[in-house]
C-alpha cells in the first residue's frame, strides 16, 4: 500500500494503523510532512518506508520493489516459500502466477506457466514430452504431442532468453525431453 498522511477522510496514520491489525504487506507512506517526528511516527505504527514529497518516480518505483522482494522473498508471510521459486533471476510464483527474469515481468499462457513450473520445481533433472504435456494439459499424452510440447517450449524459451537458439535457462536434451539446468 502506498499512503499519503493527508487522507480526506482519515490521516494516513490512522490507516495504516488499521492495515497493520489485519495485514502485514508492505506499507510504504508517501506525503509532504517531512518532519523527522512524521517520519519516526510512520515508521513506528507500522509503515515500512518514508518518501516524503517531491520525489523522484524512479526512487518510488524502486522503493516498491525493494518492499515486494523483502515480502516475497525473505519473509515468512504470504506468498509461502513453496510458491515461489528464484533461480538466476528466473523467478515464478505459483501463487500469482507471475514470471519475471531479472525483475522483468514475463507474459505467460496458463500452459507455459505449468510447464515451465514443472521444469523449474525439477530443475537439474530431466522431464519427458510425455510428462510436461500430462502434467500441463491434464490428459493423455500421445505420440503426435510431441509437438504441441515442442511449440510450448518454443515460446517460453523466446519469452524468457536473451537469445533462444542459445537458451541459459531452458535446455533440450535430445531423445529425452527438456530441463532447466541446474548450475
Amino acid at each position: 500500500a502506498i499512503l499519503d498522511v493527508m487522507l480526506p477522510e482519515m490521516d494516513g496514520f490512522t490507516l495504516c494503523r488499521q492495515i497493520r491489525q489485519s495485514h502485514t504487506y508492505p506499507v510504504i507512506m508517501l506525503t509532504a510532512r517531512a518532519s523527522d517526528m512524521d517520519k519516526i511516527t510512520g515508521l513506528t505504527i507500522g509503515a515500512d518506508d518514508y518518501l516524503t514529497k517531491p520525489f523522484n518516480p524512479l526512487e518510488l518505483v524502486a522503493r516498491v520493489k525493494a518492499q515486494l522482494r523483502r515480502a516475497t522473498r525473505y519473509s515468512e508471510g504470504t506468498p509461502q516459500s513453496e510458491d515461489i521459486i528464484d533461480f538466476q533471476g528466473l523467478v515464478i510464483n505459483r501463487a500469482t502466477h507471475e514470471c519475471t527474469i531479472n525483475d522483468t515481468p514475463v507474459a505467460l499462457t496458463p500452459l507455459e506457466f505449468s510447464i515451465l513450473w514443472k521444469l523449474c520445481e525439477n530443475r537439474g533433472q530431466v522431464i519427458s514430452s510425455e510428462e510436461l504435456f500430462r502434467q500441463a494439459w491434464g490428459e493423455k499424452y500421445f505420440r503426435n504431442e510431441n509437438n504441441t510440447v515442442m511449440v510450448h517450449i518454443r515460446r517460453i524459451r523466446e519469452k524468457i532468453e536473451l537469445n533462444p537458439s542459445e537458451p541459459e535457462y531452458l535446455k533440450v536434451v535430445w531423445g529425452i525431453g527438456y530441463e532447466i539446468e541446474k548450475h
